[in-house]
Order: structure tokens, then sequence, then C-alpha cells
């Protein structure tokens, strides 16, 4: 015997209903699940990767030392190179007649007294002139003492009636004519004797000797040029070329350091002069410093000098810190950012502290030390701070 059973329609359709909608609540599980997933997964690789190519960009810029100079006081020094000659420099020549040299008695490198006979003249002719005019001296001399004698005699006679008044003043006249040739003869072998006198070359003043251009045997006269070039008392000076900005800045009395090319020997001045004018063309003037003798300086020679002017308040950057292309000097410092700035800079004096800036820096930047060559402006960089590279 078979036992159908029978479920109600209404409860089939109801079951249905319930299957649906479990489904479609696991699919929108599912849907929600994986949107959530890959929403994770997007932040996940953006916050990781972006960290890892931004740690791996860094590691990547160039590191660059960096010091800050600040400010100290430095010496200004100002270095300058010039031609070496006689303070006063004395060119001896003929200053009477001339003639035949008979001796030279200094050479290049003497040092002669004022007064003292450098060379010397033949004054055989002379010398007999010269003794003519003594004889003619004489001469005058007896014919005055004559006359004298004769007056004498006449006055003695005038009160007794023997000679006339006329007589007397005749007498007195030829006294006096005498007495004046007696003058003009005495002044003509003076003049002899001075202008003999001046047939030597003399040294005007005390000196050193630098050049020698007569020997035994010329003949010279007043148009026979230099014979001798002396330098006053020995004294020598530099006469350093500088611009016009560093002729402001020294003064008359300023000490100086000399070293002339090819000694390594250091002499001490003084500036003694610096000129009032300067050269339209070059755009420097001369400052003349003092110098006494030493064998080192010769004259025509090249020195250079190293002059004081004084303190200034400066950032102090070794010279590898300093760049230069064709719009002037430069540095790179370092900003907040990290990025490399080009800084336009004026350069001062240079010592062994490095080179001084006199503007372009207040001190407290960043300035990259090395490598500025291979740096570029904007380009950013890892810093390492060096202490104390003033001086490096």
């Amino acid at each position: 015997m078979n036992y159908e059973s029978t479920i109600p329609s209404e409860d089939i359709a109801t079951l249905d209903d319930v299957e649906a909608r479990s489904t479609n609540r696991r699919r929108l599980i599912i849907t929600v699940a994986v949107i959530v997933a890959l929403l994770l997964a997007y932040i996940g690789y953006n916050y990781f990767v972006g960290s890892a190519v931004e740690e791996n960009g860094a590691s990547q810029a160039p590191m660059v030392t960096v010091m800050s100079p600040g400010k100290q006081q430095v010496v200004r020094t100002i270095n300058a190179t010039g031609t070496l000659a006689a303070r006063r420099e004395i060119q001896v020549s003929v200053v009477g007649e001339g003639g035949r040299v008979t001796n030279v008695y200094v050479d290049a490198g003497d040092w002669v007294k004022q007064g003292q006979i450098m060379a010397s003249i033949d004054q055989s002719v002379q010398s007999q002139q010269a003794a003519s005019l003594e004889a003619s001296v004489g001469v005058s001399r007896a014919d005055l003492n004559l006359a004298q004698a004769n007056l004498d005699r006449a006055e003695k006679l005038v009160d007794r009636g023997f000679i006339s008044k006329a007589d007397i003043d005749r007498l007195t006249a030829t006294r006096d004519s005498a007495a004046a040739r007696l003058r003009v003869s005495q002044a003509q072998l003076n003049e002899a004797r001075a202008r003999n006198g001046r047939l030597n070359i003399v040294a005007p003043k005390a000196g050193f000797v630098l050049e020698r251009n007569v020997e035994p045997g010329q003949t010279v006269t007043q148009g026979s040029g230099t014979l001798f070039v002396m330098a006053q008392n020995g004294e020598m000076e530099l006469q350093a070329l500088l611009s016009e900005s560093d002729l402001a800045n020294i003064s008359v009395g300023t000490v100086t350091q000399v070293t002339p090319v090819g000694t390594d020997k250091v002499l001490t001045g003084q500036i003694w002069q610096i000129s009032p004018t300067i050269d339209p063309q070059s755009r420097q003037g001369i400052a003349r410093i003092s110098l006494g003798y030493d064998s080192a300086l010769r004259p025509g020679g090249f020195a250079s000098a190293r002059i004081q002017s004084g303190t200034s308040e400066a950032s102090v950057i070794p010279e590898s810190a300093l760049q230069n292309d064709s719009k002037g000097s430069f540095v790179y410092i370092v900003g907040a950012d990290n990025k490399a700035v080009r800084r336009d800079v004026t350069v001062g004096s240079v010592s062994s502290a490095g080179l001084s800036i006199t503007s372009g820096l207040n001190g407290n930047e960043k300035v990259v030390l090395r490598a500025g060559g291979f740096l570029s402006p904007g380009e950013t960089v890892r810093t390492e701070v060096q202490k104390n590279a003033g001086g490096a």
C-alpha cells in the first residue's frame, strides 16, 4: 500500500523565498569583504611602496660637508707686485767743460762719500792757464804796490810845493786802476780754479753706485750723458701697483713686507708716498714703499708686497668652498629644505686661515665646503657638518 505525503504549495514558496534571501545576503557579504580587502591593499601599497621610494630617493641624494663660518676679526691684507728702484736716483754727468778721462776710481757696487772724486779729467792745459792767471795776479799786485808807493811819496812832497794837487790826483787814479786790475786778475784766477775743480767727476751726495758708464781714455763733454748712476744713501723702494680701491685703504707710514723675486728674504718697509693719480688705461696707481739697502734689492727687479691695511669683521671660508664662473665668485649654501642655493660673494684678503668674504655672507649659513663644482642650484643634498672648517 503506497502512502504519499503531500506538502502544501504555500509552504514550498515560503522555503524558496528564504533560501533566495540567504543566498543574496551571502553574496552581499562576500562583495563587501572583497571591496574592503582591495581598499586595504591599495592603501597599504601606497603607504609602504611610497615610503620606500621616498627613502630610496633620499638615500641617493649627494652627501656634502658644510660649515657655518660665523664672523671673526681678520687683518685686511693687500697683496701687490711692482718694480724695485732707487728711492732717490742720482745721475752723475759732466758739469764742467769735460776732457779726456785719466782715471776712474769707483765701480758699480761701491759706496761713495759726498764730494769724493769718482773720475778725473786731464787738466794739463787748464793747469797752465791757471798758472798764467796766477802770474798775472802777481804782476797786478806789483803794479798796485808801485802805484801806492808813488802816491805815498807824492803826498809827502805836496806840502813843500814840489807836487801839485793835480799830480796827486793822477797818482791816486793810477793806484786805483792798479788795484782794480789786481781784482780782475784775482777773479780770473778764481774762475779758472773753480772751472778746473769741476773737471773732476765728484759724488754730489753719499750713496751707492748702481751704474758706471765711463772708462779711462774716454773723452767726455756735457753732452756725453750719464757717467754714473747712484742711489742716494743706498735707499731703495718698491713701486707697488694697486687698484683704486686698495689705494683708498692704505696710508703713508703703513708697515709692509716685501719679498724680492728669486729670494726667500722678507724685508720690512714703509709706504712713504701714495700716487695722487691713477693710470687711465690700467686703472692702477703706485704706492712707493721705502726700503733700506739690502743686497737682494736690485733696481729694475721684481718684488711682491703684503700690505696690512687694518682689521675688519668678515666670514672666513677655505679655498675649496669658493667657486668661480663668468658671473664672478660664489659659494653654495644649503637651506632648510636641503636644497643647494648659489650665493654670490666678494672675496677680500687671503691668509693662512682662508679667504675672508667681505660681502655675500652673514656667517650663519651652511656653506658647502667641497664638491661645489658638482652641484646645481636647487639640487637636493644631504649634509654633514664639519666643525672648525675655517682653518682647514
